[in-house]
């Protein structure tokens, strides 16, 4: 017998059926809820220990000030995402090799994170821009569109001429 699994049976075709055998196929397994990103936090802190080459405790003190917020378990257990290991990767960078203290890293990360958001916010004005500015640039062409062009004929300018007219009014 095949093993099992709550879904059934686990044979060839993991559970697809033969041809012939009577079962149905089973439907395409629908993606997992979530997408595994940068920000998907999924190293525990031995792991990130080790990635990041740094202590734990190091991580745990990091964590203390700030420098680098690991998203948490629901048992307060830390989860480091692979943007965080880049991010413990510079901290130590700045540390070691430029000579900067906590403090100072402290606010170079802030400076960088508000440099970010604002350049996304710049992006997001200059499409919101764009947009208005399609929105006006059809609305001029709808515009003149609507225009009347019968009921004024357009006449080219005549060359100036060198006659002479006289107006006399009527009594």
């Amino acid at each position: 017998m095949p093993p099992m699994t709550p879904d059934g049976p686990i044979g060839p075709g993991l559970g697809e059926g033969l041809p012939g055998d009577g079962r149905r196929p089973r439907r395409a397994a629908a993606p997992p809820p979530y997408v595994l990103t940068e920000d998907t936090p999924v190293y525990v802190i031995s792991v990130a220990a080790e990635l990041s080459g740094l202590h734990p405790q190091t991580l745990r003190q990091y964590d203390r000030l700030g420098l680098v917020c690991p998203d948490r378990t629901a048992g307060r257990g830390r989860r480091y995402s692979a943007r965080d290991i880049q991010q413990l990767r510079e901290v130590q960078r700045l540390s070691q090799d430029e000579g900067i203290n906590l403090a100072g890293i402290k606010r170079i990360i802030e400076l960088e994170n508000q440099v970010t958001a604002l350049q996304s916010r710049i992006a997001e004005l200059a499409d919101s821009l764009e947009g208005a500015a399609t929105a006006l640039q059809q609305r001029e062409a709808a515009v003149h569109a609507s225009y009347r062009r019968d009921l004024v004929p357009y006449q080219p300018p005549t060359p100036q001429s060198s006659a002479l007219v006289v107006w006399r009014p009527k009594r």
